[in-house]
């Protein structure tokens, strides 16, 4: 994890890893309580006995978007700034799935900061989040996402 005491200091970190998250199991449960609050019931994710005869990894596998839905809570938190107020999800540039996550498999993420630009109100960060999965070379997806991070300072 990073830490700063001010926003305006960011940009130091640019091109630079923010830190790696702490591993997090990716269970059965936490794969069919997305595909209940997101309508995603596609059976590589919630058939097991399916998923044990036709998939490669021999159970089901968690969503793309469950995985990038992790962000908020493995990759935001390797950077800490005592000054920001308020952080807004602003995009992603770029999201590629480029390995699957069997259930039962632990993931984390990697974050590195690519740039950091002042404009109206707040920051715009550019961070390169890779997640990972424990055991295998390929990662699970590597997304370019855009925050916007403000402080109650003025301008």
């Amino acid at each position: 994890m990073t830490r700063l005491e001010r926003l305006a200091d960011v940009a130091g970190l640019v091109g630079q890893e923010l830190g790696v998250s702490d591993w997090m199991v990716i269970n059965q449960e936490r794969i069919d309580a997305f595909a209940d609050a997101t309508g995603d019931h596609q059976w590589i994710h919630v058939d097991r006995e399916r998923a044990a005869k036709e998939l490669p990894t021999g159970t089901t596998i968690a969503h793309g978007y469950l995985i990038l839905s992790l962000i908020p809570m493995l990759a935001s938190p390797l950077l800490e700034i005592a000054d920001v107020t308020r952080t807004i999800n602003y995009g992603c540039n770029r999201v590629r799935y480029t390995n699957m996550v069997p259930a039962g498999s632990r993931v984390r993420a990697r974050r590195v900061l690519k740039s950091a630009e002042e404009g109206s109100g707040g920051t715009r960060l550019v961070s390169e989040i890779v997640f990972e999965i424990e055991g295998e070379e390929r990662p699970a997806c590597v997304a370019e996402v855009v925050t916007v991070l403000y402080t109650d300072a003025p301008d």
